[in-house]
């Protein structure tokens, strides 16, 4: 490995990228009074990437926040969802997980040098002491605070000592800010370092991987799989460019090619391949931003507000479904289709878009086309010019105005083509007949 070593972690920073706030005490009593004294459940890739895939919802971003379990939450007002991964498939993906990391990464440091031609060195040193070697640095245990200090000590030891091997760090901890507040993520895998051939102006870089149960066909795998796991790997890629921001070193070090490890054709045999997450990088970072602020989200919400599922102690819950299923109507939703397959409040939010006759039922680019029209009513309404007495009522409205002058020229051109197809069926008919006869 090129001996060269990056800016040490003494300069200052050089990125826009910024290290997490501090935690303001009043938002974090009001989040833990929403969720109740349950433990919380806190944020990972998945949810951050499922968050940032719609990020006008303002529930989502107030129950993700205070930790609720939006399964439970779900379950007990009669809508829990109807997906989630078998306990075969979750067996058999920790049991692939064990086999990639058998024998230290041994496994994964030849996929790296053999199949994906980075240059790693097959002596596995350990850089939390460095030039000792030998040892898989596992950093899953402890308080989370703790693992993160712990990870971003290890990156600063490798920073400064030019000769350290790979880092191979066993789930490294990281925290990234969302919604102006901080969430720990936690990659499947390691965090380690390497030059490649394709970047040879640069003397090695830190990789991300991730292990996933399902196959690679000759080479291929699921798009849609893979695209669901670029996503995550981007959230946790995003996150490492923090930590080395707040280190003083250049973000670039973290290489956006996310070594992906899964199983080859039919076999349990580990393959890997590099994916570039560029395109899916800028959309999380650009949907992070997009995020409103915690804050903001909770002083629209009444003070009583609670999402609590504590139960009693005879086993009974302290607060009914009815009661429950108001708090979750009074935070605002943005239904889209594509919730049911990310979200556990999907189907409570499905059944509440239908009985508003919401747009969102239609999908984004439907709704967004309709120029913030919320209820197809409207939409006929406006269709018809029979919206607030007539055209003439949009003058102060000029946005509705145009919508309404849209949908009318749409409904004459969909009257027009049925009319047209009738009159050309009915010529059909005609000469049919005529033939028969």
């Amino acid at each position: 490995m090129p001996a060269t070593p990056p800016p040490t972690p003494t300069s200052p920073p050089t990125s826009p990228l910024a290290p997490p706030p501090a935690q303001d005490p009043a938002v974090a009593d009001r989040l833990a009074a929403l969720r109740g004294p349950v433990p919380p459940r806190h944020h990972d890739a998945r949810t951050i990437a499922a968050l940032t895939a719609n990020p006008g919802c303002a529930r989502r971003a107030v129950l993700d926040a205070a930790g609720v379990d939006k399964r439970a939450l779900a379950e007990r007002i009669g809508f829990g969802p109807r997906f989630g991964q078998s306990p075969f498939a979750i067996s058999r993906g920790n049991a692939f997980e064990k086999l990639v990391k058998a024998d230290g990464g041994t496994t994964l440091l030849h996929l790296l040098r053999d199949q994906l031609g980075l240059d790693v060195p097959l002596d596995n040193q350990n850089p939390g002491s460095p030039g000792s070697g030998g040892e898989w640095l596992d950093l899953g245990t402890g308080e989370r605070e703790e693992r993160y200090r712990r990870t971003r000590d290890l990156v600063a030891a490798a920073a400064r000592d030019q000769d350290a091997g790979p880092v191979l760090a066993d789930h490294p901890l990281l925290k990234l800010e969302v919604g102006g507040r901080a969430a720990y993520v936690e990659p499947d895998l390691v965090a380690f370092r390497a030059s490649s051939a394709a970047a040879p102006t640069v003397p090695w870089r830190w990789y991300l991987a991730e292990i996933k149960s399902f196959a690679m066909i000759d080479g291929r795998a699921d798009p849609v799989k893979v695209a669901e796991a670029a996503t995550q790997a981007a959230v946790y890629v995003l996150a490492f460019q923090a930590l080395l921001a707040d280190l003083g070193l250049p973000p670039e070090l973290a290489a956006t090619d996310v070594v992906l490890v899964c199983p080859r054709d039919f076999s349990n045999t580990p393959t890997a391949a590099l994916v570039d997450v560029r395109r899916q990088l800028a959309a999380v970072r650009r949907q992070l931003d997009r995020l409103p602020r915690i804050g903001a989200l909770l002083d629209g919400l009444d003070a009583g507000l609670t999402f609590d599922l504590a139960k009693d102690e005879d086993g009974e819950p302290v607060r009914g479904s009815a009661e429950l299923g108001k708090a979750v109507a009074a935070v605002e939703a943005r239904y889209a289709p594509e919730c049911i397959s990310r979200c556990d409040m999907a189907f409570y939010c499905r059944d509440e878009a239908r009985a508003t006759c919401s747009t969102d039922l239609l999908g984004r680019s439907v709704r967004d086309a309709l120029g913030g029209v919320g209820t197809m009513r409207d939409v006929l309404a406006l269709a018809g010019g029979e919206a607030r007495g007539g055209d003439e009522a949009f003058d102060d409205d000029p946005d509705l105005a145009e919508a309404a002058r849209l949908l009318s020229m749409a409904r004459r051109a969909r009257s027009e083509a049925l009319e047209q197809a009738q009159a050309r069926a009915a010529e059909a008919e005609l000469r049919s007949r005529e033939v028969a006869a």
